[in-house]
């Protein structure tokens, strides 16, 4: 389970988004901060793996709090969620490295999306190990429209394998699921789904989610 700060001095706001969090698979709410302050004293005390940071706060700008996180020596990914429009803002959150910047109002789709795509590059980055001077500069490399570089896969998955799902994509008329994907190259639901995440991961695809009358909602994907 990935482990989850909700940061918002809105406490109904906070509640809702504690919400969206604890209905996403994989992830799960260790506390919530109203302030600044509080939110530095939770991340040293629980430790969690990603932060959801507004930054209009009350005694702190939501950056400043990223700063001071990272001169205590704390690790957590930052993913932003705020009102703040201005590309100033954008940038400098950018140049504090979070990981996402999601503007409010968002709904629960927005925000499962944008967590699915932070796991899935976790994994990635687990799964990495250490890398040759080689692999490194195919990683800063841009990939667009290219062979997907062996060096951005997870451990498991083929170079191969990548270019039949991402050709399968693009050739479909519509949206696909995990499902229709992995009948597509002949491959296993689960397999096309590790496949699938990974593109969405690294921006080669994007995913929207399908609601239907009963259970959880279907992921469908397509190339960007």
């Amino acid at each position: 389970m990935i482990s989850v700060l909700v940061v918002d001095d809105d406490f109904m706001v906070a509640r809702i988004h504690r919400g969206f969090v604890s209905q996403t698979e994989g992830f799960e709410v260790v506390g919530t901060a109203s302030s600044g302050g509080e939110a530095l004293e939770l991340v040293g005390r629980l430790k969690p793996d990603l932060v959801l940071l507004d930054l209009y706060l009350p005694d702190i700008f939501g950056l400043d709090v990223v700063t001071r996180l990272r001169a205590a020596g704390e690790t957590c990914d930052v993913l932003v969620i705020t009102a703040a429009k201005e590309a100033d803002s954008v940038r400098a959150a950018v140049r504090h490295g979070v990981v996402g910047y999601l503007l409010k109002p968002f709904s629960r789709a927005d925000l499962e999306q944008r967590l699915m795509s932070y796991a899935a590059e976790r994994a990635r980055a687990v799964d990495a190990g250490e890398l040759t001077q080689q692999e490194i500069d195919a990683a800063f490399a841009s990939g667009a429209g290219g062979r997907p570089a062996a060096v951005s896969l997870p451990k498991g998955l083929s170079v191969e394998t990548a270019e039949a799902v991402l050709r399968a994509l693009r050739e479909a008329d519509d949206t696909m699921s995990a499902t229709e994907c992995a009948e597509a190259v002949g491959i296993s639901r689960v397999s096309a789904r590790r496949y699938l995440e990974h593109f969405v991961a690294t921006g080669a695809a994007e995913v929207s989610l399908r609601y239907g009358a009963t259970g959880r909602p279907e992921r469908r994907y397509r190339p960007r």
